[in-house]
């Protein structure tokens, strides 16, 4: 029944519902898977054993002998160095190792589509049971091979031989299967990820150029490739057997051609061959070496323009990675090294000692290889990426206007001060208008006054006052005033009157308070 499945890599996948297994069942599942890559591995390595021996010319084909020489070739198969009284077998051919792993990945796949594995964590018990049961067989082998015997290895060595290598190809396998390529990119940012991606392309590309070169290589000297196949004996099981030994070590031959197309060359013994330096010597009578120059040419450095352009087609290839050069330049650098750290690894397996003759050992530089792959991924290609691709628009530069002056905040005792200033003046001014407006009133009494003392010279007692009202006369209805009028002496001044200046206030004394209020200072309100 199909069903969503969701990971703990967050991965929601629409598959079949995975089975369910008690644990015995797992563990012959597991075991069953980790026997039979060890068994189809050690089947294919008798197999094509079988193959060479049957048709050499002075062999004698056994079943028996046919296993018993399998043993040191299933350990070669996983790059497990063996020894001879002569030296040690360093270089091991590389494509045995590759048909090994693609083996054991493939057991491996199939027992986590068995076992319904989706889970990271639930490819352990693949990987462990095959890396074991790898590991135990080859450290039997090499013990049962003894001291004494044609060929040895070393136990500990071909035990974790063994173990690394069926491990790295269970890995591969289960990867896709149990989500962990999903949670390797998803702690990866996608700028790096695309930097993984062209650097795998640029390893890729750079192995390609340097088959590219072997091929022209033994193209152009192919009298010489012919010659050493007919020196062989002109058998057909010779021939096959040359054949296969030139198959399995060609992965060897194209990662020397790497070297050489980079610019690191390679060498075995004492003939030492790049593009730019050339020492010559013996090598060995095998075909797949008739690529090798004889002589050093002018035109061996052109082979530099490979690299170069391989560079640039990463930096192209990454053009887009970002909006910005330097998240460009970051995921060309991040190119360069996936790069330089794989030509490391392949550098390191391709070479080793060879026998300690004429021809020990063959080297293929690997730090001077990775450090020259890595600049030449790094500089064409961050500079192509840094111009290549998008760039931001610039952001137009506006004005920046003046910010104003603070104001400096004021002290509200300084305004509670000034606020009482202000009622105090305002106080003062009010009182000085009042004052100013009696004065005008009284001013306005004086000269009525005044005018009135005018009419009563113009106008005598005796006459009538005909501008005065006809109010009754206070002399008349006073008769002390009568009596005093009638006595001659003069009737005291009364008060207020204007005429004597002896009352209470005059116009002058009013003028001289307002000034003398006008002189002080004001008072200020508590």
């Amino acid at each position: 029944m199909p069903v969503l499945q969701t990971s703990s890599h967050g991965a929601v996948t629409d598959s079949v519902r995975p089975p369910e297994f008690s644990r015995a069942e797992r563990a012959r599942v597991l075991a069953m898977t980790a026997a039979g890559s060890v068994v189809v591995s050690y089947a294919a390595v008798a197999a094509l054993l079988a193959l060479v021996s049957s048709t050499a010319a002075h062999a004698r084909f056994s079943t028996t002998g046919v296993l018993t020489a399998s043993a040191p070739g299933w350990l070669v198969a996983h790059h497990v160095p063996l020894r001879f009284d002569g030296g040690q077998l360093g270089v091991l051919p590389l494509l045995p190792t590759v048909l090994l792993m693609l083996l054991v990945s493939r057991a491996a796949a199939g027992a986590a589509d068995r076992l319904g594995l989706f889970e990271p964590l639930q490819a352990r018990g693949v990987v462990l049971s095959i890396a074991g049961a790898h590991a135990v067989v080859g450290g039997v082998i090499a013990f049962l091979m003894g001291d004494g015997g044609v060929v040895r290895a070393t136990p500990a060595v071909a035990f974790f031989g063994c173990a690394a290598v069926s491990a790295v190809a269970a890995v591969a396998g289960v990867a896709q299967r149990c989500g962990l390529v999903e949670v390797v990119f998803e702690r990866i940012d996608p700028v790096a990820r695309r930097g993984l991606r062209a650097g795998a392309l640029g390893l890729f590309a750079l192995a390609a150029a340097g088959a590219l070169v072997l091929a022209c290589g033994l193209a152009v000297s192919w009298p010489v490739t012919s010659s050493l196949f007919d020196q062989a004996g002109g058998t057909l099981g010779t021939g096959l057997g040359i054949f296969l030994m030139c198959l399995a070590y060609l992965p060897n031959a194209v990662v020397g051609a790497l070297s050489y197309v980079a610019g690191a060359g390679f060498s075995i013994g004492a003939v030492a061959v790049s593009p730019t330096a050339f020492t010559g010597g013996p090598v060995p009578a095998v075909p797949l070496l008739a690529a090798l120059p004889e002589t050093q040419s002018p035109l061996l450095p052109l082979v530099l323009v490979l690299p170069g352009a391989i560079g640039v087609l990463v930096g192209w290839s990454l053009r887009d990675a970002a909006d910005t050069p330097r998240a460009r330049l970051r995921a060309a650098l991040v190119a360069a090294v996936t790069a330089a750290v794989g030509v490391l690894v392949l550098a390191a397996v391709a070479g080793g000692s060879l026998g300690g003759g004429v021809f020990d050992p063959v080297t293929v530089p690997a730090g001077l290889l990775a450090v020259i792959v890595f600049g030449w991924l790094a500089v064409p290609g961050g500079v192509v990426a840094w111009f290549a691709g998008p760039r931001p628009a610039p952001v137009p530069v506006e004005p920046v206007a003046e910010e104003p002056a603070d104001t400096p905040e004021p002290d509200p005792d300084v305004e509670e001060e000034e606020f009482e200033d202000d009622e105090d003046d305002e106080a003062y001014e009010e009182e000085l208008d009042e004052l100013e407006e009696e004065f005008e009133e009284e001013e306005d009494d004086y000269d009525l006054s005044e005018d009135d003392e005018d009419l009563s010279e113009d106008f005598p007692d005796d006459e009538p006052d005909l501008s005065l009202s006809d109010e009754p006369d206070p002399s008349a209805s006073d008769p002390s005033a009568s009596d005093l009028s009638a006595s001659g002496e003069p009737a005291p001044d009364s008060p207020g009157d204007a005429s004597t200046g002896t009352g209470d206030s005059t116009p002058r004394d009013d003028e001289q308070d307002l000034a003398d209020k006008r002189d002080q200072p004001p008072h200020r309100l508590s």
